[in-house]
């Protein structure tokens, strides 16, 4: 480890720029400016080569700018944070249905990985089938290594984990944020 970090060191003093791509990801990577009770910006790294079908809706989304100005309909202290409900879950609307909505894009087949559910890890929300996710995802907060396997991972937090560690709480059933809940302001592709 001790070698490791002397490397990483080593790299970070004598070409900023690779130093810059590896702390990054390999991107492509999502960048979330978020606002309310947190606010700030947290930066995704997605594992195209894990789930290419999943990433490519989400930068295809991204690009479109769907993701802009919605909520995090989902929260759940010690559990995970939920968003990307483009359909239901825009700020300003009615968003009581934030939750049951996709995109007009096609549901995905799962692409499931032998990647845990780790503090930080993203995954794809969907209904009880498998094979029906479509825009929605979460962010861990804790690890949940009951949702290995079930769920699609498609990336990390590589920065920005005290931003998602302040979103708001869900005060309703099975962790609804009913009231004034965080919003994703903007979601930009970065290379």
């Amino acid at each position: 480890m001790r070698i490791f970090r002397l490397t990483m060191a080593f790299v970070v003093a004598a070409f900023p720029a690779l130093a810059q791509s590896v702390e990054d990801g390999p991107g492509p990577n999502l960048e979330i400016t978020v606002s309310g009770e947190a606010n700030g910006t947290v930066l995704i790294d997605l594992f195209e080569d894990v789930a290419p079908l999943h990433v490519g809706q989400l930068t295809t989304l991204a690009r479109l700018q769907a993701y802009d100005g919605v909520v995090f309909h989902r929260v759940i202290e010690g559990f995970m944070a939920q968003t990307g409900d483009v359909e239901f879950g825009l700020v300003g609307g009615d968003t009581r249905r934030a939750g049951m909505g996709g995109s007009s894009l096609s549901d995905l087949p799962a692409e499931f990985s032998d990647i845990p559910f780790d503090r930080g890890i993203v995954g794809m929300a969907r209904s009880s089938n498998p094979n029906s996710a479509n825009s929605q995802f979460f962010i861990m907060f804790e690890p949940g290594y009951f949702l290995n396997g079930q769920y699609t991972v498609v990336g990390r937090v590589i920065e920005g984990m005290d931003v998602v560690d302040q979103i708001k709480r869900g005060d309703g059933p099975n962790g609804t944020v009913t009231s004034q809940p965080d919003v994703m302001d903007t979601v930009r592709v970065k290379k």
